[in-house]
């Protein structure tokens, strides 16, 4: 059990015999007659429906911890997405809500870690950024020049703004929660 004010983004917890992910949660210390809460947005982990609830600081909840397993993914058939485990070839699958806006970032044979809650699959924990590279973009109006930004699309098909100096074949870093670029990617013995 873990109190409402202890709760952090990215936390699983238990509620109503449901798995549901923090997607936030902030703290209002209250003052005079009102006493502090806890505003939080859930996601629940089958359906991604988004509830927010108000409680109370004392307010306990049953958090959960989840087992992650490395998988491969495979493929997607509009339906779910499957997963298969490198080592004893056990295929997998999540709905396309537990997977939500990662699809884009998903490729074949990509390796990541999927939640499993008694053995059962409920979400994969994505990395913050992922290294993609550029496909297409116009030559830089100035080399050096990072101020201003070019559009470039990725080899996963999505189009980005990178700065200037970013060329086709260059291996960029993309954040996945907001799909905007982060920085170039420096590969051992290349000059820049």
């Amino acid at each position: 059990m873990i109190e409402s004010s202890g709760l952090k983004a990215g936390m699983v917890i238990l509620l109503d015999g449901e798995l549901h992910s923090v997607a936030s949660a902030g703290h209002h210390a209250g003052g005079g007659q009102q006493a502090g809460a806890v505003f939080v947005k859930l996601r629940h982990l089958k359906t991604g429906h988004i509830k927010e609830l108000r409680l109370h600081l004392s307010d306990r909840l049953e958090d959960v911890v989840l087992e992650h397993k490395v998988m491969e993914y495979l493929y997607t058939d509009g339906v779910a997405f499957y997963f298969m485990n490198p080592d004893t070839f056990d295929q997998i699958s999540l709905p396309t809500k537990a997977i939500g806006a990662y699809e884009k970032f998903l490729q074949p044979n990509m390796r990541i870690p999927v939640q499993l809650y008694e053995g059962e699959p409920v979400n994969i924990a994505f990395p913050a950024q992922v290294e993609l590279a550029v496909v297409s973009t116009p030559p830089g109006l100035r080399e050096h020049e990072s101020s201003t930004f070019k559009s470039a699309t990725l080899d996963n098909g999505m189009e980005v703004l990178v700065p200037q100096f970013i060329k086709e074949g260059d291996t960029v870093r993309i954040d996945t929660a907001t799909g905007k670029y982060v920085e170039r990617v420096r590969r051992e013995g290349r000059r820049p």
